[in-house]
């Protein structure tokens, strides 16, 4: 990979992308690389110039000699946009880049187009506890610290998950203890909160439901602060979202910056912040629970500005309040919209309930009695075509 002088320490770099397209500048996390923004890059950059580098201290980025502050993040990311001859970005920044994000959006206000700040916060005493940490990994090395940061980073039931084994193996062989060191101390000194007031860049924050390193409160904090921010919870998710929600993150990043062209001089539309009332959120929850998440989660994606208020309507009212009604049981619901959908010939949606209808207790007798009773009702055509439409989804299931 490419690296820069900036700022004074070398900075290790990567940018894809379409030329002439916006730019979206990606800040990692401590005791993390570039990598980490794998998923997110690989998903935007067919419409954005994607950004992504090491925080000075980690991966390929150099360790600098002497210890610096939050501040010196930001600029050095303020030089690496200056050296490509960036001259405005969307910055987005998880953590410590979150943070990163943050003082760049005050000192550098020209540079930042929009601004997304992912699992952060503005203050994170207390001070001892990351002198502490700073001693044990000079210490006794990044290892001593793994299995404690991963338990923090990911769920309970992501912390063995394939995601988490690489962002493992990478805190303990590609972070320079030395590195991460400096960067717990400038954390612990860090206190952005009288500052982010005069952030003017549109802000979308996203915290973690379950994030015990930077709880939902402090994601709270900064959409108090800086004004016009929005405030996104992912639920079953803790501390690292780009890497064990990576298309959840991916969504919110896309429709909060619009779908923009990808000529030179493009502009991105004013974004539609995501939903981050209660009805949407149990709405979601229930969602990804019938449909499945990887589902939920494309449709999230693939929304765009455009579509997204439909996304948030659909959300709210058909799985927040009639999903969520809890008069008639889910196994009820699905044998309810199949039949619906069988005679209105609604082929996609019929398609879409079919394996839900099954996790939600239907078995292929009941489907089979249902399309029966539709033929008589709606007609033989319409219940002789849902036959075919259940053997293409379900196959060997039926059987």
């Amino acid at each position: 990979m490419p690296t820069i002088a900036a700022n004074g320490v070398t900075l290790n770099y990567l940018l894809e992308g379409p030329e002439g397209a916006p730019v979206v500048a990606f800040s990692n996390s401590l005791g993390t690389t570039l990598r980490m923004w794998d998923a997110q890059a690989a998903a935007l950059a067919g419409r954005f110039r994607c950004l992504r580098y090491d925080t000075r201290g980690h991966g390929g980025s150099a360790v600098p000699a002497s210890g610096f502050e939050v501040e010196h993040l930001a600029d050095d990311l303020a030089a690496l946009l200056d050296g490509l001859g960036i001259a405005r970005a969307h910055v987005v920044g998880l953590s410590l880049g979150g943070m990163t994000g943050q003082s760049l959006a005050v000192r550098r206000p020209d540079l930042v187009d929009r601004l997304v700040l992912v699992a952060t916060s503005a203050y994170l005493p207390p001070q001892d506890l990351w002198r502490e940490r700073a001693a044990m990994v000079r210490a006794r090395g990044m290892g001593a610290i793994a299995e404690n940061v991963i338990g923090r980073w990911f769920t309970a039931s992501e912390q063995r998950s394939e995601g988490a084994e690489a962002t493992r193996r990478r805190l303990v062989e590609e972070i320079p203890a030395e590195g991460y060191a400096l960067c717990c101390e400038a954390i612990g000194r860090m206190d952005l909160r009288e500052r982010i007031g005069a952030i003017g860049a549109p802000t979308l924050v996203v915290s973690g439901a379950e994030d015990p390193a930077t709880p939902v409160a402090m994601g709270e904090e900064i959409r108090s602060l800086v004004p016009g921010a929005n405030l996104l919870v992912i639920p079953e998710a803790a501390h690292l979202i780009a890497v064990e929600r990576p298309q959840v993150l991916t969504a919110a990043i896309a429709s909060f910056l619009g779908d923009a062209g990808t000529g030179a001089g493009a502009r991105v539309p004013k974004p539609v912040p995501p939903e981050t009332g209660e009805a949407y959120q149990a709405g979601l929850s229930n969602r990804r629970a019938v449909l499945g998440a990887e589902h939920v989660d494309r449709s999230l994606v693939g929304a765009g500005a455009f579509a997204l208020p439909w996304q948030d309507f659909i959300t709210r009212y058909a799985w927040g309040e009639i999903w969520g009604d809890e008069t008639l049981p889910w196994k009820t619901r699905s044998i309810v919209t199949l039949t619906i959908t069988l005679s209105l010939g609604r082929e996609e949606e019929f398609k879409l309930h079919l394996r839900p209808a099954l996790r939600n207790g239907v078995t292929p007798d009941e489907l089979r009695a249902l399309m029966k009773q539709c033929a008589v009702y709606a007609g033989v055509p319409a219940a002789n075509a849902a036959f075919r439409w259940a053997r293409e989804v379900l196959g060997d299931d039926l059987t």
